[in-house]
């Protein structure tokens, strides 16, 4: 049995240690909100945090995460990822919806660090992140509604 903590919660899985977290999270875990994209990193859909830094969860090994804060799409509560949500449906961003759990993250994790982003701190925050219906202009615009949001 491996311990992980996801979202805020300790939680046993009797997965391999090699096993991607990706796999554990819909299979074992039946949190589905994660999606599976490309499971070899470069689509972003899996993006989860790892102790509040965003990670491919596909190419994370649950051996590797005993101790590491995991936190989901279903758990993304901070103020960062709700002032995200707010914006991402102020803003229309989705289209198709499947990569947005990724982008939510992956938006969340870099307000956290930088509350007033430029474009090019959102274009390399947001890097890796692909969206098949190409919604990235009102992917950026979201993440600057998302500061304004969080600033008051």
């Amino acid at each position: 049995m491996i311990t992980l903590t996801i979202n805020g919660a300790r939680r046993e899985v009797s997965a391999a240690p090699d096993t991607p977290l990706l796999w554990v999270l819909r299979d074992e875990l039946g949190l589905t909100g994660t999606k599976f994209g490309c499971g070899v990193a470069s689509c972003g859909a899996c993006t989860v945090h790892l102790d509040g830094v965003p990670a491919r969860s596909c190419q994370s090994a649950v051996g590797d995460l005993e101790g590491v804060e995991i936190t989901t799409i279903e758990g993304a509560s901070d103020a960062a990822a709700k002032a995200v949500r707010a914006a991402w449906v102020e803003i229309e961003v989705p289209q198709c919806g499947y990569c947005q759990s990724g982008q939510i993250l992956s938006a969340a994790a870099l307000l956290a660090g930088t509350p007033k982003p430029t474009d090019a701190d959102i274009d390399a925050a947001m890097e890796g992140n692909l969206c098949r219906c190409a919604t990235y202009a009102r992917i950026r615009k979201a993440v600057h509604r998302a500061a304004e949001i969080m600033e008051g």
